[in-house]
């Protein structure tokens, strides 16, 4: 491919992708407003993301986000008061708390994500399913790429998010 043509390309998916942001977000939001009247968008990632890798200490959850840890520190305080997160002891280090979905919490994503899921399903019914496993394909790609870009640890995939869990 010619470098202008490249530059054409990276071009394309910097827009395409700065709208899917934007858009996605803006669902995130509301998924989170359906979770609690209260609650940010961040705060559904941040329960999915204990969903999928189950005990987690806030600082791994700031790291994989990339979010100030006074941020992670308060959306979290409210899944708290809310009965969605609890904390526990950290089997490996006794002075760490690790945080853990409550079944009030694992129930309340489950209803959320699965909302999520019908809204894609409807959005993509018109696609091959080769290409919608193709778009997750690359979409993990780009995740991976931007991690290792961050200096992240890779491992387990760009979303940290397998196939069947994600």
């Amino acid at each position: 491919m010619a470098s202008h043509d490249l530059d054409k390309a990276y071009g394309r998916v910097e827009q395409e992708l700065a709208i899917l942001l934007r858009r996605a977000r803006s669902y995130s939001e509301d998924i989170a407003r359906e979770l609690h009247p209260g609650l940010h968008g961040a705060s559904y990632a941040l329960l999915a993301r204990l969903q999928d890798c189950g005990a987690t200490r806030a600082s791994e959850l700031s790291s994989y986000f990339g979010i100030d840890k006074a941020a992670v520190s308060r959306q979290l305080r409210l899944l708290e008061e809310l009965g969605f997160v609890k904390r526990e002891p950290d089997q490996t280090d006794g002075r760490a708390q690790q945080l853990v979905l409550t079944a009030a919490g694992r129930r309340r994503l489950t209803q959320a994500r699965g909302a999520r899921r019908r809204l894609m399903r409807a959005q993509l019914e018109q696609w091959e399913p080769d290409d919608v496993a193709r778009l997750g394909t690359l979409m993990g790609r780009l995740n991976e790429s931007h991690l290792q870009a961050l200096g992240g640890s890779g491992a387990g995939g760009g979303s940290g998010v397998s196939a069947k869990s994600g």
